[in-house]
């Protein structure tokens, strides 16, 4: 099946945002019982998520309960992403993103979706730094794994070194109360 970017980008924003019938597809990546109760409790009480993609743009902006979240979306059909192929566009875009977040004090992520992941959760979530230095974007920050830079300076997502988006999820839950 051959999908765009944009796909994935939708698929990502269903999840999120609870829709019925992503979360019924996303099910297959839940393997124990919290993560099917995430799913559910996403329903519930989902995130705000507004697809702004564009060529100079943030791909999506989650928002819930006073946490923003600006997330680029990324997709391949190979388990890592250089940032130096594309003529350097990719590292322009993401030094522009990332400090344009870091003046608004939010943390950018990156949203890795492999395709061809087999049976675990497709999407690994990185952040671009540290985050900002207080609220709920910090406590996020601190516990997903930065994008990497080679010693050249170029940017790269290892998708085995993401964060699984379930995993993710279920923290970002906790931090807003949103798991009872």
């Amino acid at each position: 099946m051959n999908r765009s970017g944009s796909s994935y980008e939708r698929e990502l924003k269903g999840v999120l945002q609870g829709e019925e019938g992503a979360l019924r597809r996303y099910r297959r990546y839940a393997h124990t019982v919290d993560e099917l109760r995430l799913l559910d409790q996403l329903t519930k009480n989902p995130f705000l998520v507004v697809r702004a993609a564009g060529s100079h743009g943030f791909d999506l902006v989650a928002l819930r309960d006073g946490l923003i979240l600006p997330v680029e979306v990324k997709t391949s059909a190979q388990p890592v992403i250089h940032f130096a192929a594309a003529s350097g566009r990719a590292r322009e875009q993401f030094e522009s993103l990332r400090d344009q977040t870091r003046k608004a004090n939010l943390v950018l992520l990156y949203a890795f979706r492999w395709i061809g992941s087999g049976e675990d959760d497709p999407w690994r979530i990185f952040a671009a730094d540290e985050g900002p230095p207080t609220g709920f974007a910090r406590l996020l920050a601190r516990r997903t794994p930065r994008v990497e830079n080679t010693p050249h300076g170029n940017q790269v997502l290892r998708w085995d070194r993401g964060r699984p988006l379930l995993d993710l999820l279920g923290h970002a839950m906790a931090i807003l109360g949103g798991l009872s």
